[in-house]
């Protein structure tokens, strides 16, 4: 996707919104947009899908331009997710995630049983969830079935603008969780407003760090904007505390996981603590015929008991194998073996993590990690060549001024120092552009997440278009041995 030399302007604005923004957002990744209150990063979000129309410049996703292509059509093709779900209060969890396949002329049987995949997808249960309504719901199950409402179609793209922002803290963690997961077999382009930048660093495969009028300071991997910020602003809103912040960015899959000892629980005690002493381990693992965990258990309670549990025990210390390592870091603190059990995303067995480990993985990490070259990101005015936009797709990619990693790196100290003083003019200026935005159409504004699209406009079919997001066969992990295979870290 690329967001191609856009600018918005309001009427009554006093400077642009967003001011000649370029922005190249790499396919299959997540995108992260932070900033200050009115830096224009909604406004940005909301011209990808056109609920904001672009005062100038191209959209241009698949190497198709949307610019111009009917507005209704557009957002049926791009996932929307907002905060609290954004559900229709009158209909049901089912008809909520059906509404734009039934709007696309999807029949019934076909609707259903998309419904069906998608609830399980964001571990909510079908018989248990799908005929309620959103007062039913928990704030973090509504959240679960906007995100599945926005996957309904499958699209290729999802925009999500503060979509854990109405959550509690432990609530957050989970769905932050849920959409790692979820990316990790869907491998969608996902654009995500957040003010949070601990959050950014979760979930972002690249952050771009806004100021006012939506002008990029820094656009990198979380771990180049954290070693190396662009500049004070960059360091004032990452915040104190940077060294610790790199636990968030590197995943429990990175660590190299111990396979554990592993019991059935049609196994007598007695078979298991054979097991556990053969293996020289203090502990086994208890798994169900599903491969998920039920009990933890150690030499001395194996050899008290008369059978094997077959109720899984609430207070295992359970981190998923997309956590961040401090996620796994918090779980194993909270437990006394110092070690914490690795679950993909549906409970299935992937390993045993612990405190050395995870040492281990960030001194490999530290010592092997490598600068990729950062996306497209400026407000230049100056249009790359990017391959498969709509440019000179032979061509090489013109080498993009500025200190390497960082694409929003002035070009030089004149252009540095113009850039300081536009900053400075528009923040005295007191003008916040997304709350002109919301003043100008405030109806529009409360009603965009309500509304993913015209429900007047004719039924159409996504099949056979360059919008046909194709979904990869869900991988599972192996199951039933000491040592399962595991998807890889991030790349």
């Amino acid at each position: 996707m690329l967001i191609e030399n856009v600018t918005k302007r309001y009427g009554g604005g006093k400077k642009p919104a967003v001011d000649q923004l370029t922005l190249e957002i790499p396919a299959g990744q997540i995108v992260m947009f932070v900033g200050p209150s009115g830096c224009g990063k909604t406004t940005t979000l909301k011209m990808i899908n056109r609920l904001i129309e672009p005062t100038e410049g191209r959209l241009i996703i698949n190497g198709e331009d949307v610019t111009d292509i009917n507005g209704d059509k557009l957002r049926r093709k791009i996932g929307y997710v907002i905060q609290a779900g954004g559900l229709l209060p009158h209909l049901t969890v089912a008809a909520n995630i059906g509404l734009v396949p039934k709007m696309l002329g999807w029949d019934k049987a076909r609707i259903a049983a998309r419904v069906d995949e998608l609830l399980d997808l964001v571990s909510l249960d079908v018989e248990t969830y799908r005929d309620r309504y959103p007062k039913e719901l928990s704030g973090g199950q509504q959240q679960r079935v906007g995100v599945a409402r926005a996957l309904a179609a499958d699209p290729p793209v999802l925009l999500m603008d503060e979509p854990f922002g109405a959550v509690d803290p432990i609530t957050r963690q989970r769905l932050q969780d849920e959409l790692i997961n979820i990316q990790s077999e869907l491998h969608k382009t996902i654009v995500c407003v957040t003010h949070d930048f601990d959050e950014a660093v979760k979930l972002g495969d690249w952050i771009a760090v806004f100021d006012e009028g939506a002008r990029i300071v820094q656009y990198d991997t979380p771990e180049q904007i954290l070693a190396n910020p662009a500049n004070e602003f960059v360091e004032n809103f990452i915040g104190s505390g940077a060294g610790l912040k790199q636990l968030n960015f590197a995943r429990v899959a990175d660590a190299e996981l111990r396979p554990g000892v592993i019991g059935r629980p049609d196994q007598t005690p007695e078979e298991v603590l054979k097991l556990v002493q053969l293996a020289e381990r203090r502990n086994a693992v208890i798994l169900d015929e599903r491969d998920r965990p039920l009990a933890w258990l150690s030499r001395e309670q194996l050899s008290r008991m008369d059978r094997l549990p077959r109720e899984r025990d609430e207070d295992l210390p359970l981190v998923n194998i997309r956590s961040t390592l401090n996620d796994a870091l918090d779980s194993m603190l909270q437990a006394s073996t110092g070690s914490a059990i690795v679950v993909g995303h549906r409970d299935q067995f992937q390993g045993l993590i612990s405190v050395e480990t995870v040492m281990n993985a960030i001194r490999e990490l530290r010592d092997t990690a490598a600068q990729r070259e950062a996306p497209v990101g400026n407000n230049t005015g100056q249009i790359p060549r990017v391959e498969g936009h709509g440019r000179d797709d032979a061509a090489d990619r013109e080498p993009r001024e500025g200190a390497a990693g960082s694409s929003a790196a002035p070009a030089d100290a004149d252009t540095e120092r113009e850039g300081a003083q536009r900053a400075a003019a528009d923040r005295s200026s007191g003008a916040d552009a997304d709350a002109d935005a919301e003043r100008e159409d405030p109806a529009r504004t409360a009603d965009d997440a309500a509304r993913p699209a015209s429900a007047s406009a004719e039924p159409e079919t996504t099949s056979g278009t360059p919008w046909a997001g194709t979904r990869p066969e869900q991988a599972r992990p192996e199951s039933g041995v000491e040592n399962p295979d595991r998807p890889e870290g991030r790349p």
